[in-house]
């Protein structure tokens, strides 16, 4: 049963910052990218990294999530002696406890960890959207010979106060981390991505967990506790695309950036594929009287109006005279005749009755439409 490496995918966050997207789901099951959904990109980078042990922890609203993972199949992590395993809040004594904080749920699950007796830990998150190869990460690490690594990418000076930030020497080692500074000293951002040498790990958690002043977080516990006992803690370059999609206005650039043809994170790469289920749906269908530019069209969708610079999930219906721009349509979403969307974000499975005109300009956050709030914007 022993691993290299067991990966531990942190999957239980509410997305309040995303409003009615996640009412009723975690934010890592918000669909994304026309078919797949946000979690399926940290699984999908495990498989191409050939992480094969992988526990998700889940927590609030985890029906869909629960029922969109399954075994893992998709990802091909339905193994016998490792694969997938969906690791849900529990104590042994009193039942059912919330994770208090990240590392909390690391604490929470070192038996499964234990079992597989790894050298190191890999924490991810399931809710960024990003291709990234977490064995180049691991090879970084064994070669700086670092008790921890933590992956960043260099963000716009101005929005750093958003962001843990890592100083760091020349060398990369890390001297000191400031959770959203207000007068950052780098721009070297924490991805909230990390590899750590789990014995080491393990006598921090296990400090942590009898201080009650403590916030049981990476960020702001463990990691500067690390630091202040002077271990060796490295950065690691991260090159290429990563999207934090928490708000409403990041999940919608997340989907026009997909439009972008010198976009690095591409969906149509054979050479790093992005997963999911398939459901079966037939072609889609573009009708004669349909028009349709730059845009991402799935199946079992039929076009019969105008689409612009815009993503429809699978099973979506636009009727003929409906114009349609810069918006996303969840599953199963009906468009009436002579309707007009733009920068508009449609909700699984609803109705947009004929004539409906909803728009928001481009210095607006999207419109997020769901069964609850169209007949009131309707109106």
């Amino acid at each position: 049963m022993k691993k290299e490496c067991v990966t531990m995918l942190l999957a239980g966050g509410v997305g309040k910052r995303l409003g009615a997207l996640t009412t009723s789901v975690a934010k890592p099951a918000v669909p994304f990218g026309g078919r797949y959904r946000i979690i399926d990109f940290a699984l999908s980078n495990c498989l191409n990294s050939r992480m094969y042990t992988v526990g998700v922890l889940t927590q609030y609203s985890p029906l869909d999530l629960h029922q969109h993972i399954g075994v893992g199949k998709p990802w091909d992590l339905d193994r016998m002696n490792d694969g997938l395993t969906i690791l849900s809040p529990f104590t042994v004594q009193t039942g059912g406890n919330w994770y208090l904080g990240t590392a909390d749920a690391i604490t929470k699950n070192m038996n499964f960890i234990d079992r597989y007796d790894p050298e190191y830990l890999l924490v991810i998150s399931g809710d960024h959207i990003y291709h990234m190869d977490y064995d180049k990460l691991l090879r970084h690490h064994k070669e700086k010979q670092a008790d921890a690594t933590i992956s960043v990418l260099e963000v716009p000076w101005k929005e750093t106060s958003r962001f843990g930030i890592l100083n760091t020497t020349d060398d990369l080692r890390i001297y000191e981390f400031e959770e959203k500074p207000a007068q950052p000293k780098s721009n070297l951002a924490s991805m909230g991505i990390y590899i750590f040498n789990w014995k080491v790990l393990r006598d921090y958690l296990e400090k942590d967990a009898l201080l009650s002043e403590s916030e049981h977080d990476f960020g702001q516990n463990i990691l500067p506790a690390m630091i202040a006992d002077n271990l060796k803690l490295y950065a690691y370059r991260f090159q290429g695309y990563w999207k934090d999609v928490g708000t409403i206005e990041s999940y919608w650039e997340a989907h026009m950036d997909l439009l972008k043809e010198d976009l690095e994170l591409s969906l149509n790469n054979t050479n790093w594929r992005t997963y999911s289920h398939d459901s079966n749906f037939p072609p889609q269908l573009i009708e004669e009287t349909a028009s349709v530019a730059h845009s991402l069209v799935n199946n079992g969708c039929v076009v019969s109006g105008t689409l612009n610079h815009s993503i429809l999930f699978e099973n979506v219906r636009i009727d003929k005279g409906s114009t349609i721009k810069q918006s996303i349509l969840h599953p199963g979403v009906r468009v009436g005749k002579n309707v007009y969307l733009e920068k508009v974000i449609a909700q699984e499975n609803i109705f947009i009755p004929d004539n409906t005109r909803i728009s928001a300009s481009m210095d607006q956050e999207p419109i997020v439409l769901s069964q609850e709030n169209l007949k009131a914007i309707t109106s």
